[in-house]
């Protein structure tokens, strides 16, 4: 799946890759988590435009996006049957700039943060779905979902998901709607070659949306996630200590209010 991921590349970079004609300024990124604004290409009156759309998609039909289920992905499998999805597959493709994403690797001990980055340095392009919703009182809301795929074989052990990729070559046929179908926009809606990404773990500050600095995306040493890995033991022993700590002092009240 892709639940976090990173933009760094210069927005003029990004801006002479993707083609619009926008120039937007925006700081790196390098935790954007679900709910946040995220860049984003689309179309509009037939030209290219950078948009800043709400990560969590929110389809039209929802009348309570509260009592909604956060959407930040989209399987490719199902999206021209799902209904929070058909729609934006037939009219509203677009395209979210990355530098890399996070993943989690299910341990027997911990989940095993790691950055997973294109292997040539290179931006890539995840595909994504965009919707507007609007409020009862008129109020507007661009939202968008991140395309996955069945891993690749070599990112498999890492998690079963990934984003979907689209190459540049590609980018006119995705995003273009009324030239390109929904279903010949399936097509390339498939895991990319082995050896397309590769990986390195890094620092469990990562695992806090809040912490955003490019310390985040450096690889970490054995001897770092040893020093990670006692720095959470210490803590719970703390937290443990705390508890019977207070369970103590209860106790302590209770009795002395029985004498009473």
């Amino acid at each position: 799946m892709c639940g976090r991921f990173v933009i760094t590349s210069p927005p003029e970079a990004i801006r002479r890759l993707f083609g619009y004609e926008d120039q937007p300024n925006f700081p790196p990124r390098y935790n954007i988590a679900p709910t946040q604004p995220i860049p984003a290409v689309i179309i509009e009156n037939d030209v290219r435009r950078f948009a800043l759309l709400r990560w969590g998609l929110i389809p039209a039909w929802v009348k309570d996006p509260r009592q909604f289920t956060l959407l930040i992905n989209a399987r490719a499998e199902t999206v021209l049957e799902k209904p929070a999805f058909k729609n934006a597959m037939k009219r509203r493709r677009c395209l979210v700039p990355a530098d890399g994403y996070y993943e989690w690797q299910a341990l027997p001990s911990r989940k095993r943060p790691l950055f997973v980055h294109p292997a040539d340095g290179q931006l890539a392009a995840f595909a994504a779905l965009a919707e507007t919703w609007t409020g009862p009182n008129g109020e507007e809301v661009d939202t968008v979902a991140i395309v996955t795929v069945a891993a690749s074989a070599d990112l498999a052990p890492l998690h079963h998901r990934m984003p979907a990729l689209i190459a540049p070559d590609h980018f006119s046929q995705w995003l273009d709607c009324r030239a390109v179908s929904d279903r010949e926009a399936m097509q390339m809606l498939v895991p990319p070659p082995e050896g397309t990404f590769s990986w390195y773990e890094v620092s469990s500050a990562v695992n806090a949306t809040a912490n955003d600095d490019a310390q985040l995306v450096e690889a970490v040493s054995a001897e770092g996630v040893a020093a990670e890995g006692a720095a959470r033991e210490a803590a719970k022993t703390t937290k443990k200590s705390s508890s019977r700590s207070r369970v103590t002092k209860t106790t302590a009240n209770n009795d002395q209010g029985s004498l009473f």
